[in-house]
């Protein structure tokens, strides 16, 4: 036990935290616990690691659980029964954020491509439900860049497509595609991957960390060797008495679990694998990991589920990570310490209300508070009944700004399955506009989602900062104005570079009171420019979202020649139709893109420039 006195008001950190940005007042355990929806005070990404609003941070290096106890005027932290190291952290936010991250790990820069709008849904289960979607982003303009394929494998190797004809191999031997004759559901999946890369759109195929039991009826050869072949070559996680540990409760009950501390586990996983990359297969959704519920098993590494429990997610992200090479991503549920390494991370399954937006808010800041730059949520939610039109557009405002904007849903079989309406549970523009009777939610999806293109230069040129100086694109107010104490205390707003985003996070709000820190801001709603330090109101109908801009400020935008935002200008990332710099007061800019284009302003001049250069209050929102 590790107890001391500290004068702090307010906590931030500890991971993606549900039960609030504020730590203080709170006794917080950093394990890993999968939660179906209402994660409340659990988390599928937690880290042992605070700091506070009087200039200390404290992190306790080690796999094992700690719990802090944190109040105003004590800190009580319930150490490891281990060894484990304990650091005093001391500075800003920013110091002791970038201290952390240091000490854990350099972050990785996603992909290009992994900026733009992604489209996913569990229930596609086939190729021509795929390309029906495929079909629908073109018909409807809407900018996706990445899709994502949850049931698309047999469900027994999660490596082999569905419905593909093959000659039975040896556990230990890897398949090309050449060995397998694809059939329905996926009759010819190379032939969708190309239609997807012409389209500018990437593909991410969906994993589990798990050699599954397989159901009764239910009958896979080649599973059957391959699990055979890890448990005589050592590769599954092992009970206490040396027999191979199944999940007992919870998700995949009965599966052996790949022990990812073996390279020689690691080499043979990812071998498996690697033909859907010769296909094209762009990165993978690391989903689970949330798999030791006994930490009495034992690993190779000699550790057991006391440590291996929080540590396990790290070693399987880490093993795609290495696999998978350059302009790839993986894009994961749960995570620990490090895991700024092996970018993106999700908020994992939240139902659609108000309620649970809120509560992923909170997460987002928390996990960027903990030196987690690349952080993304369910808009609308993932389960249970649709949401309503109102919240699907307030979530998708919010998402346009956050690192990584997608939508997705749970299985067709969920709690809102559609057999009685006809309807199925996408939580796609054009189904959410259907089950609404509201033709106008898609035009307004539409229109956030080409925002997003539109803001792709500023997306990439701050990832490329989040990376070099150790901050979360998704920042809290505390980390830019850490002596303000409004700004300490808020925690429904956030920074994207220079822009303030303040989503509208209640059901029925017709706008909301956003706090401007000290300084100017320009109102992109109002066009106003208001003096910081206060709090003010601001009107924003279903279709809109509080954006403000900082005075001296710059965005950088890729725009129609219309110049108007929410314009369409594609989904490509390889070229910018008209990038233009929107800019407010005198601000300082120092801007270059892979593409040749580049802006240098001092005190608001232009010292050299080859793009445009404008005022932001120029700038006109295109008529949705």
């Amino acid at each position: 036990m590790l107890s001391y006195d500290c004068d702090a008001t307010i906590a931030y950190g500890m991971g993606e935290r549900f039960d609030g940005v504020n730590r203080m007042d709170k006794t917080t355990e950093c394990t890993i616990i999968e939660q179906f929806t209402h994660q409340g005070e659990n988390t599928y990404f937690p880290l042992p690691f605070f700091f506070c609003n009087d200039g200390h941070g404290v992190f306790v290096q080690s796999d094992e659980a700690t719990t802090f106890t944190l109040s105003h005027g004590y800190v009580e932290i319930t150490l490891p029964k281990g060894d484990c190291d304990i650091y005093f952290l001391y500075g800003t936010p920013r110091e002791i954020v970038a201290q952390f991250v240091a000490m854990t790990g350099e972050p990785v820069l996603p992909p290009d491509w992994a900026f733009g709008p992604w489209v996913s849904a569990n229930r596609w289960k086939s190729q021509r439900d795929v390309e029906e979607q495929l079909d629908k982003i073109e018909s409807s303009g809407y900018p996706a860049t990445t899709l994502v394929i949850e049931a698309w494998s047999d469900e027994a190797t999660f490596y082999l497509w569905n419905g593909a004809e093959y000659d039975l191999k040896s556990g230990g031997e890897a398949f090309s595609a050449a060995d397998l004759c694809f059939r329905e559901p996926w009759p010819d999946p190379q032939a969708m991957i190309e239609r997807m890369h012409r389209m500018g759109i990437r593909l991410v195929l969906w994993q589990i960390p798990a050699l599954k039991q397989l159901e009764e009826g239910e009958v896979c050869a080649q599973h059957d060797r391959d699990d055979a072949f890890a448990l005589e070559q050592g590769f599954v996680v092992l009970n206490a008495d040396t027999t191979p540990y199944r999940i007992p409760r919870q998700w995949f009950i009965g599966a052996h679990v790949p022990d990812f501390s073996v390279p020689e586990l690691c080499n043979w996983w990812m071998e498996k694998r690697r033909y859907l990359l010769e296909m094209g297969v762009d990165g993978f959704k690391t989903d689970g990991g949330e798999f030791i519920h006994d930490l009495s098993v034992r690993f190779h590494n000699g550790q057991s589920g006391v440590t291996m429990r929080n540590r396990y997610v790290a070693d399987y992200e880490e093993a795609y990570t290495r696999a998978i090479g350059e302009n790839r991503t993986l894009f994961s549920r749960a995570g620990y310490l490090g895991a700024q390494k092996s970018p993106i991370h999700w908020a994992g399954d939240q139902a659609s209300s108000f309620e649970e937006m809120r509560a992923v808010m909170g997460a987002g800041l928390s996990l960027g508070l903990s030196g987690v730059p690349f952080w993304s949520f369910d808009i609308g939610g993932f389960a249970g009944p649709l949401p309503s039109a109102e919240l699907y557009l307030r979530s998708t405002a919010m998402a346009a700004f956050v690192p990584v904007m997608q939508w997705h849903s749970e299985p067709l079989g969920g709690q809102f399955g559609g057999f009685d309406t006809g309807l199925v549970n996408d939580r796609s523009p054009w189904n959410i506009a259907l089950h609404a009777k509201d033709e106008s939610v898609a035009r307004v999806a539409r229109f956030y989602a080409r925002l997003r293109m539109n803001l792709l230069p500023e997306l990439l040129r701050q990832a490329q900062i989040s990376v070099s100086t150790r901050m979360p694109m998704m920042r809290h107010l505390v980390l830019d104005d850490p002596n303000d104490m409004q700004a300490q205390a808020c925690h429904d707003e956030f920074m994207l570079g220079d822009l303030l985003v303040a989503p509208v996070l209640h059901e029925g709000a017709t706008g909301r009171d956003v706090y401007l820190p000290i300084g100017r801001w320009f109102n992109f709603l109002t066009r106003e420019t208001l003096d910081g330090g206060q709090t003010v109101p601001v009107a924003a109908g279903r279709d809109e979202i509080p954006v403000f801009l900082r005075t001296p400020g710059a965005v950088v935008l890729n725009l129609p020649e219309s110049l108007l935002l929410g314009g369409d200008v594609g989904n490509s990332v390889a070229q910018f139709s008209m990038p233009v710099v929107a800019v407010s007061g005198q601000p300082d800019l120092d801007y270059s893109d892979a593409f040749g284009n580049r802006a240098t302003l001092r005190g608001g001049e232009i010292v050299q420039a080859n793009l445009r250069v404008l005022d932001v209050s120029a700038l006109r929102f295109v008529e949705v």
